[in-house]
């Protein structure tokens, strides 16, 4: 390990355990009609060659979804509960063969084999979660029917047909399985395009699937660059896309056009109050936590810190230190605790917003700078203060290792500056008086607020919607909503004893009347019973 004064870094050779030949036979799996030319992979850390995927054309994507169709028949009539029992399978497997997957995962993206287990986490969750309680939410529900039970109702779900699901290149192992796993207990099938950065991590799954029960053809994988994702939107039944506000409000209008479902979580540009009572040492672990996490390449991450003036200063203190001591690198293993940027068109992203903002006047706290030392993607985790409008970095997503600190006196003027973004994804508040935190968590304009945590405990309660408020997207992923927005609502309904219209021998004056006083009677009623 070599000390040097500011950051710990850790970066002793770099060996792949993998089974040889596993990611050749893994690329083998794309589904293409004939051969292929094919995309090189390398390892972001040292920009080795790992292997190889063909690349797909809008021939092959329309291939793929037609046998999507067919498989995707008999799947939908099979029982939920059947279902569910290929996903629980999965659930074993996976935890079973985690040092694999994580192995894959690390050599796509560089990240530090904490954050890949993370996504071990998310996935095993996701699944249980959808698994158990996707059956009873599937199953035709009774609804209310009309006044005086002259009609008898239920609800129906009925599966979309072939999901098509778009991931990105930040968290492959989570992105390949959560919306998937949704999508097929909902009885759909799923078509995924990863970037092409991660393919081996989606193909990875997919054979799993298999392993697991899961009849061919109701997953499958196709690679390839953005004309591979058109092709895809405009094959498929229902679309769930991950990425970008930019290429999401693309997405969205073509996704429009054809009248089919979709649901976009993009960009966020996440805030963080800190209240003159938080917990400050909590509050700045919570906050390396929430910035740096896969170095910082992560939707929900947080950039942007309000903390109230009267504890600027310690909290501040605490945050240098707590950056200073994390440990960077690219071992296999736990020791390194931020690992590298992924791709080359992000470490611009952030080694621009940096320069920019310097440039302009912002001061580095922590950070700044790239260490080609480690590798030609690596940047230190990056603390910034006297951040103004004018830097990019100011109100831009950065998606990378940079966060900026900020002070306030009115905690009204912080949630305005909180809310003060086109992007509307996660936030973060700190302080002891958990009243008062739910309060201001309230007026956050954001789709999921932590109190006390930066964004893990929101995204961890599988029960609650996922997803954002204004520019950082449409739908949600976890919860009922999660598994709905891949179904076809159907209300069934017989009426019973004689028409709403009335019955023939009544006149219609009369019948008028009649109704008059029953919905008069009728909103008393409910009233009452729902203290309204």
């Amino acid at each position: 390990m070599l000390e040097t004064g500011r950051l710990h870094l850790v970066n002793p050779p770099r060996t792949a355990p993998l089974p040889e030949g596993l990611l050749e036979r893994l690329s083998k799996r794309v589904f293409t009609l004939t051969e292929r030319p094919v995309q090189v992979i390398h390892n972001p850390v040292d920009n080795s060659v790992l292997a190889a995927v063909p690349l797909c054309t809008a021939e092959d994507v329309s291939a793929a979804v037609r046998r999507a169709k067919v498989a995707q028949v008999a799947w939908a009539k099979t029982p939920a509960r059947e279902r569910s029992k290929v996903l629980f399978d999965f659930h074993d497997l996976l935890l079973a063969r985690q040092e694999e997957v994580l192995d894959i995962v690390q050599l796509e993206t560089g990240k530090s084999r904490r954050h890949a287990f993370d996504e071990i986490i998310d996935c095993a969750m996701n699944t249980g979660y959808y698994a158990v309680r996707a059956p009873q939410w599937l199953a035709p529900r009774r609804a209310g029917g009309s006044f005086f039970g002259l009609t008898k109702t239920w609800e129906y779900r009925h599966s979309v047909g072939v999901v098509g699901v778009i991931a990105p290149w930040n968290y492959p192992l989570t992105m390949a399985v959560t919306e998937p796993v949704a999508a097929l207990m909902a009885g759909n099938a799923v078509v995924l395009k990863p970037d092409p950065q991660t393919s081996f991590s989606a193909l990875w799954v997919e054979a799993l699937m298999e392993e697991a029960g899961l009849p061919k053809g109701l997953f499958q994988v196709v690679s390839g660059a953005g004309e591979v994702g058109v092709a895809l939107i405009n094959a498929v039944d229902n679309l769930a896309f991950t990425g970008s506000t930019r290429t999401g409000r693309k997405v969205g209008v073509q996704a429009a056009e054809r009248l089919i479902g979709a649901s976009l979580e993009l960009g966020g540009k996440n805030p963080m109050l800190v209240l003159e009572d938080a917990n400050l040492e909590a509050a700045a672990d919570g906050a390396v936590r929430g910035a740096f996490t896969n170095s910082g390449q992560l939707c929900i991450a947080i950039e942007r810190i309000y903390v109230h003036e009267k504890v600027y200063n310690q909290f501040t203190g605490l945050l240098k230190a707590k950056t200073e001591a994390l440990r960077l690198g690219s071992t296999l293993d736990h020791r390194t605790q931020i690992g590298t940027l992924t791709v080359e068109r992000q470490f611009d992203v952030v080694a621009n917003h940096v320069q920019d903002a310097v440039a302009k006047g912002a001061k580095v706290l922590v950070g700044g700078k790239a260490r080609p030392d480690l590798g030609p993607l690596f940047f230190e985790p990056t603390v910034l203060e006297n951040v103004t409008p004018e830097m990019r970095v100011y109100a831009e997503e950065t998606f990378g290792p940079v966060v900026s600190l900020y002070s306030f006196g009115d905690l009204d003027g912080a949630i305005r500056r909180a809310n003060d973004s086109e992007y509307g994804l996660n936030a973060s508040v700190w302080t002891e008086n958990l009243e008062l935190g739910r309060t201001i968590a309230s007026r956050i304009q954001a789709g999921t607020v932590n109190i006390n945590e930066a964004y893990a405990a929101a995204w961890a309660s599988m029960d609650g919607g996922m997803g954002g408020f204004k520019a950082s997207g449409l739908g949600r992923r976890h919860g009922k909503e999660g598994l709905y927005r891949f179904t076809e609502a159907q209300t069934v309904a017989v009426e019973r004893v004689f028409p709403l219209s009335g019955p023939n021998w009544l006149p219609r004056g009369g019948y008028a009347k009649i109704v008059t006083q029953v919905l008069r009677f009728l909103k008393f009623v409910m009233r009452l019973r729902y203290r309204v």
